[in-house]
């Protein structure tokens, strides 16, 4: 079965930063394309950036110079190195595979590719002044 396992979270300072991690299993062969999500009290789970196999990537504006995705499709994986961090980037972070590709969604962040039930139990990122 699938399973989305992510690390990483913690409190921090900003400015700081932080490296968060995902494994991905259950699948036959790692997803094409893999995305981080962020959910606050005050919004809806939200895309933050995607990864598409062979490395084009995606970033939410709100993000984008500070925080970079990576994957390692030997592991299984995939990361979000979180710099500068602000106290807006306070929240859960998930990992999921997305429904289509960061190429084919054309500049725009792809979203979740799996059901509800599957969702990880996320990773709480705390950015304090």
């Amino acid at each position: 079965h699938v399973q989305l396992v992510e690390s990483g979270g913690g409190s921090v300072e900003t400015g700081g930063s932080l490296r968060l991690s995902c494994v991905v299993s259950g699948y036959q062969f790692i997803p094409y394309c893999l995305a981080w999500f962020r959910q606050s009290p005050e919004k809806e789970r939200e895309g933050i950036a995607a990864i598409d196999t062979d490395d084009p990537t995606v970033y939410a504006d709100s993000v984008k110079g500070r925080f970079l995705i990576s994957r390692d499709n030997a592991k299984k994986s995939v990361y979000l190195q979180m710099n500068k961090l602000k106290e807006e980037d306070s929240g859960m972070y998930y990992c999921a595979p997305c429904l289509g590709s960061v190429v084919g969604a054309q500049g725009r962040l792809p979203s979740p590719g799996i059901n509800a039930g599957v969702w990880g139990q996320g990773t709480q990122v705390t950015v304090f002044s």
